[in-house]
């Protein structure tokens, strides 16, 4: 009889996630799906009334989880989480934007994003890996990125400067790790409705340039990201490292 393949699996039974910006949209989605999946999830993220709200959500649902205040961009304390423990999965999903004319951009705000977007994204994929080297684990490390990180946007210069710097940053750490297991890509989201996006939709001239844009006709939903991170986060995409999932609705076939 024909040996059939075996598909892998999907599950995170038995393992660890750290969600960063964690707290709402799509940062709160990952974790929902890691969490689902069967993963104890640690939900990261500054606010911690609304950090509180999504881990006693999460948890009513049944699935196991924990909340840590936590601000990205203080390298030291970041350093510490790693420092205590290794996590199986970290997805990334602090950012900023402070979006502008290019010709208006102040020096502060070129910092602010910046240090989010890249910086502390470069810290936090070096410190994961640094723990998972020192526990002798392979391990998944996914950033939300943007369709921004390969193509220009309108007033949008250092969004896109940070985003595309994330794409390189991500493929030079994969051939460094891939020997010991540690596997880090990005997923690349259109725009997807959240309060954070609501006032680019309220403004009929941006709105309609996105959906313009978006060849399926219709802007993205949380929802869209969730099979993404736990595709990436299993097994699954375990031959998947260096490259990035564009979840953008065709907006860069074009």
């Amino acid at each position: 009889m024909t040996q059939l393949p075996t598909p892998p699996s999907f599950s995170l039974q038995g393992r660890t996630a750290l969600v960063t910006g964690a707290s709402s949209g799509i940062g709160q989605g990952c974790a929902v799906a890691l969490a689902q999946a069967g993963a104890h999830v640690v939900c990261a993220a500054r606010g911690a009334e609304r950090l509180a709200d999504t881990v006693a959500a999460l948890q009513a649902q049944g699935w196991s989880a924990e909340g840590l205040p936590l601000d990205q961009g203080d390298l030291e304390a970041l350093e510490q989480v790693f420092a205590a423990r290794a996590f199986d999965v970290v997805v990334n999903s602090a950012g900023l934007a402070r979006h502008g004319p290019a010709t208006e951009t102040t020096p502060a705000d070129f910092d602010a994003v910046t240090h989010v977007n890249l910086r502390s994204a470069y810290f936090l994929s070096a410190y994961a890996a640094r723990a998972l080297m020192a526990a002798g684990r392979p391990g998944s490390i996914i950033h939300i990125s943007s369709q921004m990180g390969h193509v220009g946007g309108i007033d949008r210069a250092v969004y896109c400067a940070t985003k595309h710097g994330l794409e390189g940053m991500v493929k030079a750490m994969a051939i460094e790790w891939g020997k010991v297991g540690i596997r880090i890509n990005t997923i690349c989201p259109t725009f997807i409705r959240t309060p954070l996006t609501q006032s680019t939709f309220d403004n009929p001239e941006r709105a309609a340039w996105v959906l313009d844009k978006i060849k399926l006709g219709r802007v993205g939903e949380v929802s869209d990201i969730m099979g993404a991170v736990s595709y990436l986060a299993s097994d699954a995409s375990a031959m998947v490292t260096g490259t990035s999932m564009l979840i953008d609705g065709g907006w860069t076939a074009d």
